[in-house]
């Protein structure tokens, strides 16, 4: 028992009061581009991104694609790139995700009234890996632990398609589990939304240009949000969500 109350006392509080205002330390999250010119001709940045999420002229980073791996911050001779440690990176429509010098920030998530009116209480979340690296999973599944405890504010993941009011989806939607992803959505009662957490959701992530993937279900249902990352911080999962029900912190 003694033992016990030492490694509690040493861990010390667990639980994040604020999810709101949480911050974590070390952690990579939105690109900072400034207004510092590139030296002439050079396109390092864009040729060490491993999943083309840099474009140049304007230089512009998509946090669909990123995968916040941060190469391109120390190769740039300009120091043009940047990250700071900010997690809400979530959005509600794909163009949202593209950072420049003149598109600094993310576009505030627009609270959805009906959305709000139907689940701002009570949400139930079926998450599915679509052929991922369990990279996202496993942050998908802190959610529910003694640090971020989502489930304070009705919000749980649920073992059953039938019991779910929307569809979490991360990985990169292979061929083996495209029928396997479209029968949890057919089982999914209305109404209900689609969640796309991760690069690899997003936008294929590096693998992208795969002849493995089928993502032919997010061309028939588009994402109502957006949860950037590699993996996603269950702070930017919360964070979106939280904005998109209009649920007060």
């Amino acid at each position: 028992m003694f033992r016990s109350i030492a490694v509690r006392k040493s861990q010390g509080t667990q639980y994040i009061a604020d999810l709101r205002a949480a911050k974590p330390a070390g952690f990579r999250g939105k690109p900072v581009i400034n207004e510092a010119a590139c030296a002439s001709g050079c396109q390092a940045c864009q040729a060490v991104c491993p999943s083309r999420a840099i474009q140049l002229m304007p230089v512009q980073i998509d946090l669909g694609r990123c995968v916040l791996c941060g190469d391109c911050e120390p190769i740039c001779p300009s120091h043009k790139l940047s990250f700071d440690n900010d997690v809400k990176l979530a959005a509600t429509s794909r163009e949202a995700l593209v950072v420049s010098a003149a598109h600094p920030d993310i576009d505030p998530i627009k609270v959805s009234k009906a959305l709000h009116k139907r689940f701002g209480r009570s949400l139930k979340l079926r998450s599915v890996s679509a052929g991922g690296c369990n990279g996202c999973e496993m942050e998908i599944n802190a959610l529910s632990n003694v640090n971020f405890d989502l489930g304070r504010y009705g919000i749980d993941i649920v073992a059953s398609p039938r019991h779910a009011d929307a569809l979490v989806l991360s990985g990169p939607i292979t061929r083996n589990m495209a029928e396997a992803l479209q029968i949890c959505w057919d089982a999914i009662p209305e109404p209900k939304l689609v969640i796309a957490v991760g690069a690899c959701a997003i936008s294929g992530g590096v693998f992208a240009d795969s002849d493995a993937l089928d993502r032919e279900f997010l061309d028939n249902f588009k994402p109502a949000l957006y949860v950037p990352g590699c993996p996603a911080h269950p702070l930017t999962f919360i964070s979106g969500i939280m904005d998109l029900l209009g649920i007060a912190g």
